[in-house]
């Protein structure tokens, strides 16, 4: 077998050819379908609810997605309770992870469009005819199989990568805002629980003394043992109500920590602080205007989130569809090739080498059709994800308008209620303690009493929930103040 030397480089033909390859490159075409934004399959409008309000709202007010959280909730501890869950909260910190991980794949797409140049170094020893061995050594450098893409199967690739991760760039905003909210809830929540707690102790206090009363006239034969079992089931109801709220706000408390991520202390108002905590005393939110729901496709990080995601299925028909047409790759290598390492570095052994390879599909059980049928299976699918994600959007942004528009009302009136209540317990128990109206009568006077300053409690908690909730389907809480935004 006759010895292998290396041929001489041809440095004026190397650097051409590259050349030829890049310029192929930048002329490659893409088989990516032109994109169009499906149209929005909701109503131009919301529904009007002014009917429904007493109160008219700022239609000028800056938009809810303009609207930093910062700005929008006025509660000191509550902002304190917002920052420290956007900090430790694990859902936010997965969401964040996500975007590192599909960024590196895409960096991982994006560099397949670039040769990969490898250091090489290899021998090989072969028997000859004469009973010896051929010995041949390589150095250099080496670039093998790179896709020349002339019909935009990488770049599609590419962008389908991009898309994705633009969507989890998109999914994080939509996990803050999911977040803020939630914790804002939750604080609500326990605000409520503690109230609910102050009423219920002094209709406690309030049944104890009516029950000693009752037992005070039942000893003494002024009264029917009737009236002293009536007076003990209502207390006894009442600290069936406060075992039930204790409950609510220890649950409460530990759903709030798990969103914050870390323990509450010191974030919460205690007992001691009393009608200070009442949702009552609350500072009002900043108001939003609801917009056109055309807003929504701007605003709200999800509808974006669901459009990337089309767009990747998209880009993966491109990708699909130059399958069908051949693949060329090459192999470059450059270095050096002696029989002798010492030779390796000599004069006369250097060379490079070229294996240009052209793949034509011709027979593959229709592998290729398949894939193109199930990319176009998916872009439906991310069409009907899309259009589904703003018929969501609209119905929960039509949601919380009609609860802006009626809780007002409703508030208003469960609150007379609760005042004409309490000036009716007040009667009744004048007119039993004169001997005018039945033991009977105060018990059920009590009771509507302590019905109507509960319902006034939940309607003043649903209607400030009601204006998170708003807040939030507006596309409101993923934006930071413009200082801060700035900071380095």
């Amino acid at each position: 077998m006759k010895e292998v030397r290396a041929k001489p480089m041809r440095k004026t033909r190397l650097p051409q050819l590259l050349a030829v390859s890049a310029a192929a490159l930048l002329t490659a075409c893409s088989m990516i379908p032109s994109y169009e934004r499906p149209a929005a399959p909701v109503a131009a409008s919301y529904p009007d609810y002014s009917a429904y309000s007493t109160s008219a709202t700022a239609s000028a007010a800056t938009p809810a997605a303009s609207v930093a959280w910062q700005d929008f909730f006025t509660d000191a501890r509550l902002k304190r309770l917002i920052e420290q869950a956007l900090a430790n909260n694990r859902d936010l910190r997965v969401a964040v992870l996500n975007i590192e991980q599909t960024r590196a794949q895409y960096q991982i797409r994006r560099a397949d469009q670039f040769p990969t140049v490898n250091g090489v170094f290899s021998g090989s020893r072969t028997p000859t005819g004469s009973g010896g061995l051929s010995n041949v050594y390589n150095v250099g450098l080496a670039v093998t199989a790179y896709e020349l893409d002339f019909f935009g199967r990488v770049s599609s690739l590419k962008e389908a990568a991009l898309n994705q991760y633009l969507a989890s760039e998109e999914g994080r905003k939509t996990a803050q805002i999911s977040l803020v909210a939630a914790v804002a809830n939750g604080y609500l929540s326990i605000l409520a629980d503690d109230e609910l707690l102050e009423l219920t102790r002094q209709t406690l206090a309030t049944r104890e003394e009516s029950m000693k009363l009752s037992k005070l006239r039942f000893d003494n034969g002024v009264t029917s043992e009737l009236d002293y079992r009536q007076a003990e089931s209502l207390l006894e109801a009442a600290k069936v109500a406060y075992a039930q709220q204790q409950r609510q706000r220890a649950l409460d408390i530990n759903a709030l920590t798990l969103l914050v991520g870390q323990p509450l202390a010191g974030e919460l108002p205690t007992a001691s602080e009393g009608q200070a905590a009442a949702l009552a005393q609350l500072q009002p939110m900043a108001d939003v205007p609801a917009g056109l729901p055309s807003e929504l496709l701007t605003n709200r990080p999800d509808i974006r989130q669901a459009e990337q995601l089309l767009l990747a299925s998209n880009a993966n028909i491109g990708a699909a569809r130059a399958a069908f047409f051949p693949k060329i790759s090459l192999t470059v290598g450059a270095g050096s090739a002696s029989s002798h390492l010492s030779g390796l570095l000599k004069n006369g052994s250097w060379g490079w080498t070229l294996a240009p390879q052209l793949l034509v599909p011709i027979f593959d059980a229709g592998r290729n059709q398949a894939g193109l049928d199930s990319a176009k299976a998916g872009r439906d699918i991310a069409i009907a994800q899309y259009e589904k994600t703003i018929q969501t959007a609209f119905r929960e942004v039509a949601d919380a308008l009609a609860t802006r528009a009626t809780l007002g009302e409703q508030l208003r009136a469960q609150q007379a209620q609760a005042d004409a209540e309490a000036v009716r317990f007040k009667l009744s128990d004048l007119r039993y303690q004169n001997g005018i109206a039945s033991y009977l009568d105060l018990l059920d006077a009590q009771r509507s009493l302590f019905s109507a300053q509960q319902a006034a409690v939940q309607t003043r908690l649903a209607q400030l929930q009601g204006q998170v909730t708003l807040y939030k389907t507006l596309g409101g809480g993923w934006k930071e103040p413009a200082a801060l935004a700035a900071a380095p």
